[in-house]
């Protein structure tokens, strides 16, 4: 009997800004201090992509070329490239098309795809269905997000949380025993009141009146942010084990959405996880957004083995959140 085509991740790469914006720094923009930061994050720092005409693809081109370069992979082969970011370059066209062009994938179609900080998971259970149809044979999934572009860093709700970074990852097909398994995925567009950027689309176009009144850039209510995400991003990890009859001494790693320490510990307690099996580097680089992801398994590639169940987990803004389940393909 044939064994169906799965999608594997084959390889992962990433971009980083040189700049960090500390604790310190911040301290002297706005009322706040390393200790309150951290104590309510686990954030120390963040990196900020600077320069001026510098956009999110600029992170996105040189984490997908180190992905390319690690696999050995001709641009020319690659059939499709998501993006998933929510800071596009521009409203058009698709930052996924100034990738694939810059990169030379002259035969990719390529989009973009918003879904805030779950935009990760959403792009690579889209692009593992273009694998598991056999209709194409390279994807690659990229999260990237200049978050710095739509923060306000006179507000210290948001300014303390977000950092700039990209990472990309090779879907390919595989008959083994390895990939992408299941999925849930959910959404709830009652919560855009708690985590939306107010200006800038179609409702409320850019004007000087946006503008003075500070619209564009991204508000949050933290306290019912924290709520629904420590519930939702637990509720959708532990139903995506269950369904699996996967039990906590089954899973290598949780990789959690770089958000909030506090969220990532209370979702690897709802999943019954000692802490030493949870990914983490929010110290360091803050929340990415659609990046976190990407950045986790980049960072950690040599701990991950062929063979390990990973539990992946997001919530953001609108609201979206979900939990991937899937067993990683090879060895670094």
């Amino acid at each position: 009997m044939k064994k169906p085509i799965q999608a594997a991740i084959m390889g992962v790469g990433a971009y980083l800004p040189d700049y960090r914006l500390t604790n310190a720094e911040l301290e002297t923009i706005v009322e706040t201090n390393d200790e309150w930061i951290y104590t309510r994050t686990g954030i120390k720092e963040r990196r900020i992509l600077k320069g001026e005409g510098q956009g999110t693809s600029v992170m996105a081109i040189k984490a997908v070329q180190e992905l390319l370069k690690k696999t050995n992979t001709d641009p020319a082969d690659i059939d499709l490239l998501i993006c998933a970011t929510v800071t596009p370059d521009m409203v058009f066209p698709a930052t996924a098309n100034i990738i694939a062009s810059e990169i030379g994938a002259t035969k990719a179609f390529s989009y973009d795809l918003m879904a805030a900080c779950s935009g990760f998971l959403y792009a690579l259970t889209t692009g593992s269905q273009f694998i598991e149809s056999g209709m194409y044979k390279k994807v690659v999934v990229v999260g990237a997000d200049k978050m710095s572009s739509i923060i306000d860093y006179t507000d210290r709700a948001t300014c303390i949380i977000f950092g700039d970074g990209a990472g990309a990852v090779l879907l390919e097909p595989t008959a083994e025993d390895v990939g992408i398994k299941d999925a849930v995925l959910r959404s709830d567009g009652s919560g855009s009141k708690f985590l939306y950027m107010p200006a800038g689309g179609s409702r409320r176009p850019p004007s000087v009146e946006t503008v003075l009144a500070r619209e564009h850039f991204a508000k949050q209510e933290g306290a019912a942010v924290f709520k629904f995400a420590v519930t939702n991003m637990a509720k959708a990890a532990v139903e995506v084990m269950e369904r699996n009859q996967l039990s906590a001494e089954d899973i290598a790693f949780l990789v959690a959405h770089q958000a909030n320490k506090r969220i990532i510990e209370a979702t690897a307690n709802s999943m019954n996880l000692p802490m030493d099996k949870v990914l983490m580097n929010i110290e360091r680089y803050g929340n990415t957004t659609a990046a976190t992801i990407p950045l986790l398994f980049w960072d950690f590639e040599k701990d991950l083995k062929k063979g390990d169940n990973l539990i992946l987990a997001a919530f953001g803004g609108g609201f979206t959140w979900g939990s991937i389940y899937l067993k990683w393909a090879y060895n670094s």
